[in-house]
């Protein structure tokens, strides 16, 4: 029989004490909201062949009730200025090259002025996300398939150019005053009570076909601390957006770049809002506005006016909406 050393003992001892120390693996959670299967939301409520979504909820009565909602005819832009100094998310980039004045045949001598803009033109400034944006896997709104629909120059379905006018009733809800700030937290995240109580301090219903929009105040520092404004924000939770969408809004709106919180509590979450509105609902979502001028006045109700660019099979459209009240 062979003889235990006293080293091999000791060697035994202080591996078993290690092993003991390392802790054991965590078992993964299960995330706090999931992508329904596409036997539950396809096809959708407006049909197996819909590209339209919550724009279907644009009717001659919509403009017409919100055109009772004009008293004055001020009007007030909700847009940010496109320009070099947005902020950018990712790679995205806005640059835009004067053609300067060349002189056209004539006695007159008329001199043109012209300009060329590279960009992500559907996805910078105040924008406007089409059903084409996003997917869950390769499946986007209505369960078109994205190998399905996706060409080289132009998406065949679900393209903006497909969405027309909005001329309705807007509603802004003032989170961040309801919560006694002029800005929420870098990452909070609007909850139902939040949208529930600020409503009920504004003493304002919400009607299907609203354009549904949310103040953070995180607009305050767009184009001012554009590292801060994009690394993070405050928005809507899964549930909130969720209390939104079963409301049956025309879109969804925030003056942060995702409308929704990010990054989102729960880090197995990527930007769920973004799939909850456009893949599961057919919701639009409208981001980066304006809304301090709507704020500091309180017009919580207002016409909301907007038309995106008809561009043929583009995935969403810079716009510039206005409130008229």
């Amino acid at each position: 029989m062979k003889a235990i050393t006293l080293g091999a003992i000791l060697a035994v001892t202080v591996s078993a004490a290690a092993y003991a120390q390392t802790p054991a693996p965590t078992p993964a959670q299960t995330p706090s909201w999931t992508v329904p299967p596409e036997s539950a939301r396809c096809p959708s409520k407006w049909g197996a062949t819909d590209e339209r979504g919550s724009g279907n909820l644009m009717k001659p009565e919509t403009v017409l009730n919100a055109a009772k909602l004009i008293k004055s005819g001020e009007v007030i832009e909700l847009a940010h200025v496109l320009g070099p100094s947005m902020p950018f998310f990712g790679t995205r980039r806005f640059d835009m090259h004067i053609k300067r004045t060349f002189m056209n045949a004539g006695s007159n001598e008329r001199g043109s002025n012209e300009e060329m803009v590279v960009s992500e033109i559907g996805q910078v400034g105040t924008q406007f996300d089409g059903f084409g944006h996003q997917t869950h896997r390769n499946s986007h709104y209505n369960c078109f398939k994205t190998e399905e629909i996706a060409q080289r120059g132009l998406f065949t379905k679900l393209g903006i150019h497909n969405t027309g006018a909005f001329i309705t009733r807007g509603v802004l809800i003032d989170v961040a005053a309801f919560k006694g700030v002029e800005m929420l937290g870098d990452n909070y995240e609007v909850t139902v009570e939040d949208l529930e109580g600020a409503l009920k301090k504004q003493n304002i219903t919400l009607q299907q076909g609203d354009a549904m929009i949310v103040h953070t105040g995180w607009g305050k520092i767009y184009g001012k601390e554009n590292a801060r404004y994009v690394k993070s924000c405050p928005g809507l939770g899964v549930k909130a957006a969720q209390w939104l969408i079963d409301k049956n809004p025309i879109l969804l709106g925030a003056d942060n770049w995702p409308v929704e919180v990010s990054p989102n509590p729960d880090p197995q979450l990527s930007l769920p809002v973004h799939q909850l509105a456009l893949v599961v609902n057919g919701v639009h979502l409208l981001e980066n506005l304006k809304l301090d001028e709507l704020a500091s006045k309180q017009v919580y109700e207002f016409a909301f006016i907007m038309q995106p660019l008809k561009i043929q099979g583009g995935t969403g459209s810079t716009v510039s909406p206005v409130a008229v009240r």
